[in-house]
């Protein structure tokens, strides 16, 4: 394993490490060379906002140095918000998939019981948390090109638009069509790699045919 590139996955609303997403780039990772794997780290993020964001703090930091240029996080929908405001906190990288920009507006409808998308069970999304996440806004990236972002715009949650504006400046790619949760994921795992700190020379076992798409 390459200690020196740190990967987090920071999945989605009411969503969980079981994400297709979220397992297609673990598949990828571990298909790479183990001398330039990344340490990759999936958690279950607490539908607390603040629970959330610590817990990957807590990852980050089990090191006695935080190397913000060997540390990337890649978030999807309300992950994405998560990795904006973890990026920002740590001076590091941050890949953006269909990202949330305004969660305490987006998920206002969503307060109260809901249940996980993979495991089925409960839990209780509060006003509180509206409160908490946006406190955890960021009002402008200070070096946009440490993100990268990937919007589709068949996105039938989130206007792709609004993402494409607050991360001007940013590496980004729109692709015409799909849906939330990002059609066709496995053909950009490669440049998110790469993004990531993997050399290119490392990215043919990462490529779409050697990742199943389930």
């Amino acid at each position: 394993m390459n200690a020196g590139t740190r990967i987090a996955y920071l999945h989605g609303f009411s969503s969980s490490p079981a994400s297709i997403k979220g397992q297609q780039l673990a598949r990828a990772v571990e298909a790479l060379p183990v001398e330039v794997r990344p340490e990759y780290f999936m958690p279950q993020l607490s539908p607390r906002p603040r629970e959330a964001v610590e817990s990957v703090r807590a990852w980050v930091e089990r090191t006695t140095h935080v190397n913000a240029a060997s540390l990337t996080f890649i978030g999807s929908s309300l992950g994405g918000f998560y990795a904006t405001h973890l990026a920002e906190h740590y001076g590091a990288r941050a890949v953006l998939i269909n990202p949330a920009i305004h969660p305490e507006m987006d998920l206002a409808p969503y307060v109260g019981v809901q249940r996980n998308l993979h495991t089925g069970g409960p839990f209780e999304f509060r006003s509180e948390d509206l409160a908490d996440l946006a406190s955890l806004a960021v009002e402008r990236l200070t070096q946009p090109e440490r993100y990268f972002l990937l919007v589709q715009t068949g996105d039938e949650l989130l206007d792709y638009r609004v993402a494409v504006g607050f991360y001007a400046g940013a590496f980004q790619f729109v692709h015409g069509g799909g849906d939330h949760g990002y059609r066709g994921f496995p053909a950009q795992i490669p440049a998110v790699l790469r993004f990531a700190g993997v050399a290119a020379r490392f990215l043919e076992a990462a490529m779409p045919g050697n990742i199943a798409d389930s």
